[in-house]
C-alpha cells in the first residue's frame, strides 16, 4: 500500500494560496493576486541583491538622504526603485507610496481601473546590512477611493481599512508572512523551484513570553512607565532580545512571544516607527496572530492618520505582555 498522504503535506506556493483564498470570495476579481504576485517578485529580487551585496558593492551609504532626513544606504535606493518598477505593471494598482518618497507616486485613476494601494518600507533595518543582520520589506495593501483626487489623502486610512498586510525577512532564509485578514499565513522561499512555499498556516502568537525587545540605551530619556517597566522586567528574570530591525525584531516575538517597543523618547516626542509604513501594516499582522498592538494610549489601528510620513510610539506582541507594560503605564 503507498502511503498516505495528508493535505497538509502537500505543497503549496504563495501564488496557489492567495487564489485559493480569492475563491472563498465569490466576488473576487484575481487582481489582488496579482498584487501579491508582484510583491513576491520584488522580494525575490530584492532578496539576491542583499545576499550578493558585498559581492556586488552596493553597501554602505548612497550619499543622500529620505525625506526623513535619514541617511539612505545604497540598497534603501535599489529596494526602493526595485519595488516601484514591479508594482508600477500592475493594472489593478492606483497610488503606490514608499517611506523613501517625499510623496505618493498616482498611476491611474479609479476610472482607469485602479483599485489598490500599496505602501511600503522598501528595506527596514538597512543600517544593519554591513554586519550581516537581517533586515525586510514591510508593505500595507488598501482600497482606492476614487473619490479622493489627492494621493495623499488616499493613502492616509486607518490601519483598520487595510486588506492585507505582511513582511519579507531576508535572513538566514528568505521568509514571506501576510495577512488578508484571516490569520496569519507564513512561506519560506524554496530557490531550487524559485517560489515561496506555505510552511505556516494561522500563525498564533503566544499568550506571554518572557523576552522584551527595545534599544535600552535610549531607556534613560523613555517616560516613567516604561522605566518602571523594565525594572519591572529586569527583577521577574526577563531577556532582552533587540537586533535593530523592525522585521526581524517582530518576526522574533510573533513565533516565541513577548514584546516589541518603541516608545517616545526626548529625541521624538512622537515617537519613531511611521504609522503608515511600519507600525499599521506589523499591528495588522500581529493582532490577526491574537496579539495586541498600541501607539500610546490608542490601539494603532485605530489612529486616524494626519500626514503621509507621521511617526507612532509602537507596544505590541503577546496580550498578556502588552497589558502588563500598559498596566505600569
Amino acid at each position: 500500500m503507498p502511503p498516505t498522504v495528508e493535505p497538509s503535506d502537500n505543497l503549496t506556493s504563495l501564488q496557489s494560496h492567495i487564489l485559493g483564498e480569492e475563491a472563498r470570495h465569490p466576488n473576487a476579481t484575481g487582481e489582488f493576486s496579482w498584487i501579491a504576485s508582484a510583491i513576491s517578485l520584488a522580494g525575490k529580487a530584492i532578496g539576491h541583491k542583499v545576499r550578493h551585496a558585498r559581492l556586488q558593492d552596493v553597501l554602505g551609504r548612497a550619499g543622500a538622504s529620505n525625506v526623513q532626513g535619514e541617511e539612505q544606504q545604497k540598497l534603501d535606493v535599489i529596494a526602493n526603485t526595485i519595488l516601484m518598477r514591479i508594482l508600477g505593471t500592475r493594472a489593478s494598482i492606483a497610488v503606490i507610496a514608499s517611506e523613501e518618497d517625499e510623496q505618493p507616486t498616482i498611476l491611474r485613476r479609479g476610472s482607469e481601473g485602479g483599485k489598490y494601494c500599496v505602501l511600503f518600507d522598501p528595506l527596514d533595518g538597512s543600517s544593519n546590512l554591513d554586519v550581516g543582520v537581517g533586515v525586510g520589506t514591510i508593505f500595507s495593501i488598501l482600497r482606492n477611493d476614487p473619490l479622493i483626487p489627492d494621493a495623499e489623502k488616499t493613502v492616509c486610512q486607518r490601519g483598520l481599512r487595510q486588506v492585507a498586510a505582511g513582511y519579507i525577512l531576508y535572513g538566514s532564509s528568505t521568509i514571506f508572512v501576510i495577512t488578508t485578514g484571516n490569520g496569519v499565513d507564513m512561506f519560506v522561499l524554496d530557490h531550487s523551484v524559485g517560489s515561496f512555499l506555505l510552511v505556516d498556516r494561522g500563525l498564533k502568537i503566544p499568550k506571554s513570553g518572557k523576552t522584551y525587545s527595545v534599544n535600552e540605551a535610549n531607556s534613560s530619556t523613555f517616560p516613567d512607565g516604561y522605566r518602571k517597566y523594565l525594572e519591572w522586567a529586569h527583577a521577574s528574570g526577563y531577556s532582552t532580545r533587540y537586533i535593530g530591525s523592525m522585521v526581524a525584531d517582530v518576526h522574533r516575538t510573533l513565533l516565541t512571544g513577548g514584546v516589541f517597543m518603541y516608545p517616545p523618547t526626548k529625541k521624538n516626542p512622537d515617537g519613531k516607527l511611521r504609522l503608515l509604513y511600519e507600525a499599521n501594516p506589523m499591528a495588522m499582522i500581529v493582532e490577526q496572530a491574537g496579539g495586541l498592538a498600541y501607539s500610546g494610549d490608542h490601539r494603532t489601528l485605530d489612529v486616524e492618520p494626519a500626514k503621509l510620513h507621521q511617526r507612532v510610539p509602537v507596544l505590541l506582541g503577546s496580550p498578556d505582555e502588552v497589558e502588563r507594560v500598559r498596566s505600569f503605564l
